[in-house]
Order: structure tokens, then C-alpha cells, then sequence
């Protein structure tokens, strides 16, 4: 199996936990009240509907992606705009139609991504993506936004060896984080060790980095999608770098975050 074709079974198996979350809702479940706010559970799907359709749109029409995101942007006063109205849209739809709509999207998006040639880079709103890693980055979203589905049905979910494509992703975004809240990007790497969910050690960086963040796979990965605060999280971090980097953490593209609040604040979570 090549690497693609793992990355994109891994995306295939993401999506049908969602879908498992979400298959039986009636009407009042899909207005359920997510951690992010003003988002139902429907606005989440409807969200991730939504950035199928422009990942198809790289996928299929790729040189025209810039100019129609240049469109739909000028037309908003920040990018988060466009995304609640995406998802607000899409939300609005009778439940049976925006299920439909987003199983038939991500199953076009594992079709498309299959066959984008080797070394292609695709269009995004940030810097151009391969396959690989457009396919890593839907399963952080689609990851990120089921755990919101879950917190909402106060589902526990079983933590499966997925969990690496995010925490890869979130050490490769540090130097963004950084950038995003207009800070110099450090030139060190850190060293990051977590433990996946059946014990095995995962690791990043220099042996000898005076920077490290070590602690459970899962905790790292909802650090980084903004899914818990910092004090929630069993994470040991050491070094000014890092402690530096652990609060402003941030995988998904577009402007910082909100982060959420400590569940032990009496607050209801913030959340992108």
C-alpha cells in the first residue's frame, strides 16, 4: 500500500466514526449544542461539507482555485466570516440532505485525492498542498470537529493510532503558530514525545533539544486543534520555546484561534 493509499484509508475510517456519531440523530440531536459557539452539531458537518467542496475544487479545477477564492474572500470582512456562513448554510438544510451531502463529498474527495499524481501540489488557501498532505489535513479536521460532535453527545471516543497524522501535523505547524500571533519564529526545533494509544512512543525533533513536550498522543492532539486548554491537558512542557508554544498552539490554517476555555472555569468552551 503506498503511503497516499494509507493516508486516505485513514481519512475514510475518520469519517465513518463521524458518521457513526451522527447516522442516527433526530432533529433536535443535530441542533445539539457543540462546544464552539454558535455551532450546532449540524453546523460542524455542514463545515466539513463545506471544505470538501474546495478541496474538490484543488483537486478538480485547480487553476482556477485562486481566483474563485479571491472572489468569495472579497466579499467578506475576515475569513472566519466565510466560514460560519459556510457552515451556517449548510446547517440550514434539512438533516437527511446535509448528511447526504457530505457522505457524497468526502466519498469524491477520497476519489479525487487517489489520483492526483505524485509530487502535483494542489491549491489552498495557504500554501499549496500534495495529496499526502491534504489528505493528513482532512483527518485533523475531520477528527477535530467529531470530537465536538462527541463532547456534545458526551461521547468518550476510543483514541486509535490515527492520532499521529495530527500530532505529525501539529509539530510541523509550530513555526505557524508562532507567525499567526506575530511572533519571531524560533530556529530551534523541540523535541516531542508522546505515547499512542497502545503504548507506543512517538517521537519528533533532536534527542538533545532543551525544548520538549512529552505526555499522552491524544492530549498533544487536542492541544494543537484548540480542543482543550493547556491546564486540562497531562502534558509535561519544558523550555522557554515550548512553553511559549504550547498556549498559542494551532494546526488548522487562518488567523489565531480562540482557544477554549479551562473546563474548570464554571465556562462554557471557546472554540475556531
Amino acid at each position: 500500500m503506498t503511503e497516499l493509499a494509507a493516508i486516505l484509508r485513514d481519512l475514510r475510517d475518520e469519517g465513518d466514526e463521524l458518521d457513526s456519531l451522527v447516522a442516527g440523530l433526530d432533529a433536535a440531536g443535530w441542533r445539539a449544542a457543540t462546544p464552539s459557539p454558535g455551532w450546532a452539531i449540524a453546523h460542524q458537518v455542514a463545515h466539513l461539507a463545506w471544505t470538501d467542496e474546495w478541496t474538490l475544487r484543488a483537486v478538480h479545477e485547480p487553476a482556477g482555485f485562486h481566483s474563485a477564492a479571491a472572489e468569495l474572500l472579497s466579499g467578506a470582512d475576515e475569513f472566519e466570516s466565510l466560514v460560519d456562513e459556510g457552515a451556517e448554510a449548510g446547517a440550514a438544510l434539512p438533516p437527511a440532505r446535509l448528511l447526504a451531502w457530505w457522505r457524497d463529498g468526502r466519498a469524491r474527495v477520497l476519489e479525487g485525492l487517489a489520483e492526483v499524481p505524485e509530487g502535483v501540489r494542489l491549491p489552498w488557501f495557504g500554501p499549496p498542498m500534495k495529496a499526502t498532505s491534504m489528505a493528513t489535513a482532512r483527518i485533523m479536521e475531520t477528527w477535530a470537529h467529531a470530537e465536538d460532535v462527541a463532547d456534545a453527545l458526551g461521547v468518550k471516543r476510543v483514541p486509535t493510532a490515527r492520532l499521529r497524522h495530527i500530532a505529525h501535523l501539529g509539530v510541523r505547524t509550530m513555526g505557524f503558530a508562532f507567525s499567526a500571533h506575530g511572533l519571531p519564529v524560533p530556529t530551534q526545533s523541540a523535541r516531542v514525545e508522546l505515547t499512542g494509544p497502545a503504548g507506543e512512543l512517538w517521537t519528533w525533533g533532536p534527542e538533545d533539544a532543551a525544548d520538549r513536550i512529552a505526555g499522552p498522543a491524544l492530549d498533544f492532539c487536542l492541544l494543537v486543534t484548540q480542543r482543550r486548554h493547556r491546564d486540562d491537558l497531562a502534558l509535561e512542557v519544558t523550555g522557554a520555546m515550548a512553553t511559549a508554544w504550547a498556549p498559542i498552539a494551532q494546526v488548522f490554517a487562518g488567523p489565531p484561534g480562540a482557544g477554549r476555555a479551562p473546563l474548570g472555569a464554571g465556562r462554557a468552551p471557546l472554540g475556531t
